[in-house]
């Protein structure tokens, strides 16, 4: 049996998006019982070097759209990063997911072989499109959104396994 590029992409990025969203609604809605500071989880790193929460969910939804955008040989929309609050994060999760879904099957299946090549901190990167999907796009995607839970668990936020996976 064989899996589409897109089953093994688009749908598994919304539906990610979406849990990262519903658990940034609980961030907030955290910070405000606890008469927190958004900015303090917002900036929050799990470590000194690492980047912060904003910078993570970012990230992820860099990796979603410039996956779609890659496999389907289209431009790679550019977001500003400039997201300061949880509404605005959320919009990006929106605006991310909006992108992705506007995506069919027949535009993204038979990208296995399509050549994608990327620039990342100066780094000139080629890949097939099969490898960079399973072996570059959805790693770093996953990599950054649970980076993004571990900030907020690890903040406190009353957030678990089910939240980060979403329910079947």
């Amino acid at each position: 049996m064989t899996i589409s590029m897109y089953a093994a992409s688009a749908p598994c990025f919304v539906n990610m998006l979406r849990n990262l969203d519903a658990i940034l609604a609980r961030a907030r809605d955290h910070a405000v019982a606890k008469k927190l500071d958004p900015a303090v989880l917002i900036g929050a790193r799990l470590f000194p070097d690492m980047l912060p929460l904003a910078k993570q969910v970012q990230i992820a939804t860099d990796h979603a759209k410039g996956a779609i955008a890659r496999l389907a040989g289209v431009a790679v929309p550019s977001y500003e990063d400039n997201e300061q609050s949880f509404d605005e994060l959320r919009a990006r999760l929106a605006r991310t997911m909006a992108f992705v879904e506007s995506f069919s099957a027949a535009q993204i299946d038979g990208s296995e072989e399509r050549e994608i090549a990327l620039r990342i901190g100066g780094r000139e990167m080629s890949f097939k499109g099969l490898p960079y999907l399973v072996g570059f796009a959805l790693p770093n995607f996953y990599f950054h959104l649970v980076t993004a839970y571990n900030i907020l668990r690890h903040n406190g936020v009353d957030i678990g396994k089910t939240d980060y996976i979403g329910k079947p």
